[in-house]
């Protein structure tokens, strides 16, 4: 860098100024500056701040300061009963809330040891509605996503389709959004009547959408220009960075929860993992990131159609299950710590537990979240590119500030 520019350092997490040198009128355009890009631009919804060092529009270094989303979700879960935490694990990832309640309950199932005693229906029920909702997480992050890089259409299609999702849900739970249904030892109720029917409709409907989707946004060469070669994810990174979800299989690893771990009945199911192949760039860019994604919703839809087949078969309603059958009402685990992780819609989630054998309190919660996470290769694959390209990289990585500043 030469000597009559500004320079720069890192100072406790933020770009401070370090010797300025004096400025002359005649180097004026070659001046670093730093810029706070957000709270306010769209594609950070509002939480999430960069303070982006650049030399003209070339960014050289990106800082994120997150912190304006506090949940306090560890010091609820500590203050709570295991079975009271579930309408606070809703609201870390909140617009995937089956996922994450099934993970949580999937965990202290798992303490008191009656994992195995749960029914099969409930099970497929749980698995059911949690791919619903990977479908609409996706459909926000896809949607969403092309608008931030100027695809408006799309978005306003994706979320008219998430529409129907968000009704079936309420269906069930009663709720939108934070739904407080999949319970520690069962559920809040079956699903309704005539819910499965529903849902072939649902899956019937959306599978021509898909092909719209792909030929509107996914193969249209603007957008490939946008996002191929973009914030190339190298996979030796990703994967030293604990990197999980899409993101990381758009770099080229084949690695899902559903799969390496085989919870729930996820093992009885068949689908295939998509990964990224570099076909429009190079791998782990951002345009595989959102190919993984659209690719994602085809193996949701067959997980869907394989539950909805065995909630019909061999699985149908018998009588209303009982939570309160298998769960008493202190749940007390004995003294132990405990780990469980499963794979929600943008990457692994998990809950560690420390279990004292005497309250029915956790005396530690902590919850590992996929997008704090993935934000934090953001400043390393955003080194030397246009801020125009900062954008796309962001919206690709797909965070929810709920999970980030928990």
């Amino acid at each position: 860098m030469p000597t009559d520019r500004v320079q720069y350092k890192y100072r406790e997490g933020n770009l401070a100024r370090s010797e300025p040198n004096k400025l002359k009128p005649e180097n004026l355009r070659s001046e670093e500056m730093i810029i706070n890009l957000g709270p306010q631009h769209p594609s950070t919804h509002g939480v999430l701040r960069l303070e982006v060092l650049m030399d003209g529009e070339i960014v050289n270094e990106v800082v994120p300061h997150i912190g304006y989303l506090h949940r306090c979700f560890e010091k609820h879960a500590e203050n709570l009963p295991y079975n009271q935490v579930i309408p606070f694990v809703d609201r870390l990832d909140y617009v995937a809330a089956m996922s994450n309640e099934h993970i949580y309950a999937m965990g202290v199932e798992r303490m008191l040891g009656i994992e195995n005693q749960i029914p099969k229906r409930v099970e497929y029920v749980r698995v059911l509605m949690a791919e619903l909702n990977r479908i609409a997480s996706h459909f926000i992050a896809i949607g969403t996503y092309g608008m931030d890089i100027g695809a408006f259409s799309p978005f306003f299609w994706l979320m008219r389709d998430r529409e129907h999702i968000l009704r079936l849900l309420e269906w069930a739970s009663g709720a939108r959004l934070l739904y407080n249904y999949i319970w520690i030892g069962g559920l809040f109720y079956d699903v309704p009547v005539g819910f499965e029917d529903r849902c072939r409709e649902f899956v019937k409907y959306i599978k021509p959408k898909l092909k719209e989707l792909e030929t509107v946004l996914i193969s249209n060469k603007i957008f490939i220009d946008r996002t191929a070669n973009v914030g190339v994810l190298p996979l030796d990174l990703a994967v030293n960075a604990g990197v999980t979800g899409p993101i990381l299989r758009a770099s080229g690893l084949r690695f899902d929860l559903r799969r390496v771990d085989g919870y729930s009945v996820y093992p009885e199911l068949d689908f295939d993992i998509p990964i990224g192949e570099g076909k429009m760039g190079q791998v782990g860019d951002c345009w595989d990131r959102t190919y993984v994604r659209y690719l994602e919703l085809y193996e949701s839809l067959k997980i869907v159609e394989q539950c909805l087949d065995k909630l019909t078969g061999e699985h149908t309603r018998t009588r209303d299950f009982d939570p309160q059958a298998l769960v008493p009402k202190k749940i007390r685990p004995k003294a132990q710590d405990f780990y469980i992780r499963g794979e929600i819609p943008k990457g692994e989630l998990g809950f560690f537990f420390r279990a004292d054998g005497r309250s029915d309190i956790p005396f530690r919660c902590k919850c590992r979240s996929c997008s704090f996470v993935n934000l934090s290769v953001l400043p390393e694959i955003s080194k030397g590119i246009l801020v125009a390209d900062l954008i796309a990289i962001i919206g690709s990585i797909d965070v929810v500030m709920g999970e980030v500043d928990r």
